[in-house]
């Protein structure tokens, strides 16, 4: 199979992670990237839009009130959820 070479900025954050990866698990960065490519690719290509999770959401600032209040004080259970979990 024809390899070809592609660029891409990334954060120090994350090169320093994929080198760490590649190092302890001794395998090359560029099978790395590439599987991680393709597990993502056949992700997005799988699920549906309105179900991906992003990694990252940014809020403004009510919308983190609101979550921060949540986290504090969550709410009690909803009947759905209280099934959900008696099922298991």
């Amino acid at each position: 199979m024809a390899t070809v070479q592609i660029s891409a900025f990334v954060s120090d954050d994350t090169k320093s992670r994929l080198d760490g990866y590649a190092r302890a698990h001794g395998v090359a960065k560029a099978w790395l990237i590439e599987q991680a490519l393709l597990h993502h690719l056949a992700a997005l290509e799988a699920l549906p839009e309105d179900v991906r999770v992003p990694v990252r959401m940014t809020l403004d600032q009510p919308s983190a009130g609101r979550v921060r209040a949540m986290l504090q004080h969550p709410p009690p259970p909803t009947d759905a959820m209280r099934r959900l979990f008696d099922d298991r």
